[in-house]
């Protein structure tokens, strides 16, 4: 039961505490170890003593402690604590207690670490390991690079914040705009992490819920912002069909294949009020037409109504003008094989970096069907076993094990 707590205290508070060391110290490097030293010591204190009445208290206390003892031992406590600031309040105590700007603790600490100093390409990547807790692993992943690019990003970033003595401050509305473009990229990874369990079980799947209440606050915050407001929008969407995405096996349902009827109809309205919000900026943005992708699956009234793979096409080829990557054109491949044939839509997959796509489970699902739908059931159960030795969550594994199965009834080319 303990440790079952500390796991919870640390998925829920690491970011908190984290941050308002490294707000105490300046160093990174620190604070993090510091938590892992503080995370230790509750693995073997509460079981004993009993679990404290606050968690978060606890571990930031002791992290404080395990802090200040690594600086007496590097020699250097002198040179890296900073000199008290002039007026309360400090930045560790803004950053702990005060909700005056921006009123959601977790997207404060998202803003916090979105400074303009850091590079752009290391921003996400240093809030979603720092503040939402995900492996280097996972990052990397997430953004289709080498597990040691990721953590050399994230090396020199943590460098960056040393060197310039940044300070971890919440900054005020003026700084807003120029970090949303980050905020608004970790939202959506962190978002993707609790989206990709269709089961909702998965150790990230809470941000599902949270992504509702963060996204209604970013886009209370920046109400002229059509971008957070077409996040906001998408995240309803998608929250909306969960209801409908698993069958009664537990097995992954394709949105294709969801019954429309069991979609909570009342975020499918608010999304729609979102949408028409930020498309009355008349600033178009990609995530704008992420959420209209996503607009046209939930304007489906029911299963006899054919799937709009026409319309999320167009927006696709609209999209990649905005945003050209490989995740996007590999989206669009599924919609080209439903509107083209999976023969050009093969094609065009097959034309993607393999090589970055290695460890994504879902190019290697999508190549996998479509080499099924040509009838090359050799290679298509070659791609259904990369997908699946990747460890998916459970009930997308026993959607690939489905689809594994019928690419056997797939007359061999």
């Amino acid at each position: 039961m303990a440790r079952s707590l500390l796991d919870q205290a640390a998925r829920a508070h690491g970011g908190r505490v984290i941050a308002a060391l490294a707000a105490k110290f300046r160093d990174l490097d620190l604070a993090e170890e510091a938590f892992a030293e503080a995370c230790l010591n509750a693995a073997q204190a509460w079981p004993k003593d009993g679990e404290p009445r606050d968690p978060a208290a606890w571990l930031y206390s002791v992290a404080q402690r395990r802090a200040l003892d690594m600086l007496r031992r590097r020699g250097v406590r002198t040179r890296l604590v900073p000199d008290p600031p002039p007026q309360p309040p400090s930045a560790e105590d803004v950053m702990v207690d005060d909700a005056r700007l921006i009123p959601d603790e977790r997207l404060r600490l998202i803003f916090v670490c979105c400074h303009p100093a850091v590079a752009p390409d290391a921003r996400a990547a240093l809030t979603l390991r720092l503040v939402c807790g995900l492996s280097t692993q996972e990052i990397a992943r997430a953004f289709l690079v080498p597990e040691p690019t990721l953590a050399q990003r994230l090396v020199r970033a943590k460098r960056k914040i040393a060197q310039a003595g940044i300070a971890f401050e919440v900054p005020g509305p003026e700084a807003w705009p120029e970090r949303i473009g980050a905020v608004l990229s970790t939202l959506e990874i962190a978002y993707a992490k609790a989206h990709e369990d269709a089961a909702g079980a998965g150790q990230h799947a809470g941000y599902a819920q949270e992504m509702l209440d963060l996204t209604a606050v970013l886009a209370d915050l920046l109400p002229d912002e059509p971008e957070c407001l077409a996040f906001a929008a998408l995240v309803r969407y998608a929250e909306a069909r969960r209801p409908a995405r698993l069958d009664d096996t537990g097995a992954m349902t394709p949105l294709s294949e969801q019954d429309p009827a069991l979609w909570r109809r009342p975020l499918i309205v608010d999304a729609e009020k979102l949408l028409r919000r930020a498309a009355g900026r008349r600033r178009p943005g990609p995530r704008q037409l992420q959420a209209a992708i996503h607009a046209a699956w939930c304007a489906r009234a029911d299963l006899d109504e054919p799937p709009p793979w026409p319309t999320v096409l167009a927006l696709y080829d609209a999209l990649l003008r905005w945003r050209d990557d490989a995740v996007v054109r590999l989206n669009r491949a599924v919609a080209v094989a439903e509107v083209s044939g999976p023969a050009l839509a093969l094609a065009e997959v097959d034309w993607l970096d393999s090589t970055a796509f290695r460890d994504f489970g879902p190019f290697h699902a999508v190549r996998a069907d479509l080499l099924a739908r040509l009838g090359r059931s050799g290679e298509a159960l070659e791609a259904y076993d990369r997908a699946l030795a990747l460890g998916p969550a459970p009930a997308e594994r026993l959607w690939l094990e489905r689809r594994r199965g019928d690419a056997l009834n797939f007359p061999l080319s």
